[in-house]
């Protein structure tokens, strides 16, 4: 079950113009939030950031962060499964086909549920091969923008290689992963880049920055060179969907002994400790 412009119908009964500005030209945003034992995970940030893609398109923001939560519970509630991720996504409308705004059509609305599949306990204990590309996407990647055709095709490379991530490079630094944040270890001090237009913000990031602080883990948010990466004593990657997971080789060669390491399983207690207690409605400071 699924809502489309004001109404809950069954998926195989949605349809769209062929005019939306969102087959057309892409022109949109969309968002992903987990639910677990049938919450939304930090909802209150999750829709911050779509208000910012909203504010990055110049498209106002068709609801407020009360229906936008009124909706979505009823989405969560229509759908089977304790654990889901919601997928909203936003186009500018349907009007006829020219590169300018068109004035005066309503926005379409679409939100989707689906069954959240966390990484599996294996993964987690021997971790993920992962590959480098350079990073050539737009310079507003701070947008969740639907035209995602460059992420899809680095995230194919992947795909080919038999790797679970493209871990992207611009002009020698890193940003991020084709769908993913990253981050890097070394010498027990967490390290990762700082949010900028050239990466997404995500939410599961700054969860993961807040737990080491939380538990005086040393960490950096500054500029990671490709040298850095690539000599690394740990790189994780982190999403809405992956949570945390250790990637244990770069381009086929292994990072530190190949191997989960200290800082990807603290990370990783606390993080689920961290989500278990904020699902219960307990304290997350306490975490």
């Amino acid at each position: 079950m699924i809502y489309l412009n004001g109404k809950f119908v069954p998926i195989e009964q949605a349809y769209i113009p062929v005019l939306d500005r969102g087959f057309i030209f892409g022109d949109g945003v969309y968002e992903v939030i987990p639910v677990y034992s049938r919450k939304p995970f930090r909802l209150a940030n999750h829709l911050q950031r779509l208000q910012h893609s909203l504010d990055g398109i110049r498209l106002k923001n068709p609801h407020t962060d009360e229906q936008w939560q009124d909706l979505l519970v009823q989405i969560i509630a229509a759908n089977e499964g304790d654990d889901q991720y919601l997928y909203l996504h936003i186009t500018r409308g349907v009007a006829k086909r020219d590169h300018a705004f068109p004035a005066g059509i309503a926005p379409t609305v679409f939100i989707m549920s689906n069954p959240l599949l966390t990484p599996p306990q294996e993964l987690l204990l021997t971790g993920v091969p992962a590959i480098t590309a350079q990073d050539n996407r737009w310079g507003r990647c701070d947008i969740k923008a639907i035209s995602l055709l460059p992420n899809v095709l680095l995230r194919q490379l992947a795909v080919d290689s038999g790797a679970m991530e493209t871990v992207l490079l611009r002009e020698g630094f890193l940003t991020e992963g084709a769908a993913s944040n990253i981050f890097i270890s070394k010498n027990n001090v967490l390290l990762t880049p700082p949010k900028s237009h050239l990466m997404l913000p995500g939410i599961t990031y700054d969860v993961v920055l807040e737990l080491a602080q939380a538990h005086a883990i040393p960490y950096e948010v500054r500029a990671i060179s490709e040298e850095e990466l690539r000599t690394a004593d740990e790189v994780l990657l982190t999403s809405s969907t992956k949570e945390i997971m250790p990637i244990v080789s770069l381009d086929g060669k292994l990072i530190g002994d190949g191997k989960p390491g200290l800082m990807f399983k603290q990370l990783n207690q606390f993080y689920q400790q961290y989500k278990a207690v904020t699902m219960r409605g307990g304290n997350a400071a306490a975490v």
